[in-house]
């Protein structure tokens, strides 16, 4: 038979891998822009249900060990339920509570301190400052509604805050009990081997526990530092720029800066220019140097990403996906990590035969 006759115009092979490799790309891009068009859709469900995971994730531990002291199992869910509602109770109390009680305060030391920076811009030339100043003065004092509104709007979707909350603790209570059974049903219907599934699922949870740990005692240092120097300085509300400063650290880079910008803020209108100097060198301090030394030893040896990694990931998985992608895009980046490593551990090299040694002479 004669040979088959190749055409003239037939496209080279890089430019058809190209082409192929577009198209897979175009695809991905398709799959995301779906995937965050249907959480959207299905906020109402996926965000209680995405809470609960990340809580079943973060106290499933506690519960095993309830039951490994002879605890059934629906009785250490419900206490760890509880305990974890009393937390929230207690941290909402103390945010709200410390803004609503002193919030007179808080709008009068807000108003001196931007009369400052007023008069400082104006030595320096610069004008149109008076309107700026009144925008942040209309707002201080509406720091209760905005506090509330914006708790509100951060769970995008939802109309009906009390569901929300009722239908992410109900899940999470599911989750605290049947963890076990739904972990092992996620690594049976994966689509991989159940020893891959398992090196997957396992390592997420375990990413999200040391994350939470670390950010926890992350946020504690920066609290005890911030909230530390505004007792000594003598700034008002230390109470509160601590509480603020130790939830402000759960918002991945936004918060802890914000955080300490309100207390140079409060130190300026209620202390001077020194004291809100001496607050701005220890806001720098706990957010800037003395954070990146403890931070590699807080989650550096269990997150394995480079802080430049992380910072991108999570704006990029904000700027997608809201508020959880600031949260859970370092986690679950590491724990991507993480998986990589333990299969390409688990996979045996290919042997490779020496074909430069000639086989020994039979004798």
């Amino acid at each position: 038979m004669p040979p088959e006759r190749t055409s003239e115009f037939s496209a080279p092979g890089w430019l058809r891998n190209l082409g192929f490799t577009s198209w897979l790309l175009v695809g991905f891009v398709l799959i995301i822009v779906g995937l965050i068009w249907l959480l959207n859709q299905t906020s109402t469900i996926v965000m209680p249900v995405i809470l609960a995971a990340v809580l079943g994730a973060v106290a499933g531990p506690a519960v095993g060990w309830m039951q490994r002291r002879r605890v059934p199992r629906i009785g250490g869910a419900i206490v760890v339920l509880l305990a974890l509602v009393a937390v929230g109770v207690l941290i909402f109390a103390l945010v709200y509570g410390g803004i609503s009680a002193q919030s007179g305060d808080i709008s009068g030391k807000t108003g001196s301190a931007l009369d400052k920076i007023e008069g400082w811009f104006n030595d320096v030339g610069v004008d149109n400052t008076q309107q700026a100043k009144e925008d942040v003065q209309k707002a201080v004092p509406e720091i209760r509604s905005t506090l509330l509104s914006g708790v509100a709007k951060g769970i995008s979707g939802l109309s009906d805050i009390v569901f929300f909350l009722a239908f992410a603790i109900l899940c999470t209570l599911f989750v605290l009990k049947d963890g076990p059974v739904m972990h092992r049903f996620i690594n049976r219907h994966m689509g991989v081997s159940e020893s891959a599934a398992n090196v997957v699922t396992t390592n997420v949870a375990k990413s999200l526990r040391s994350y939470f740990l670390g950010v926890t005692i992350i946020a504690a240092f920066n609290a005890v530092m911030i909230g530390g120097a505004a007792l000594v300085l003598g700034v008002p509300l230390a109470g509160t720029i601590a509480v603020l400063t130790f939830v402000g650290a759960y918002i991945p880079f936004v918060g802890a800066w914000v955080s300490g910008a309100f207390a140079v803020l409060i130190a300026l209108g209620a202390e001077g220019e020194t004291a809100a100097l001496i607050m701005a060198v220890v806001a720098l301090l706990a957010n800037g140097a003395l954070q990146q030394m403890i931070q590699p030893l807080v989650m550096g040896a269990t997150l394995g990403l480079n802080p430049l990694v992380v910072l991108v990931v999570t704006i990029g998985a904000g700027s997608l996906f809201g508020m959880v992608g600031l949260t859970l895009a370092a986690p679950l980046a590491s724990a991507a990590v993480h998986i990589s490593n333990e299969l390409r551990a688990r996979t045996p090299e290919p042997a490779v035969a020496d074909a430069d040694v000639a086989p020994a002479p039979s004798g």
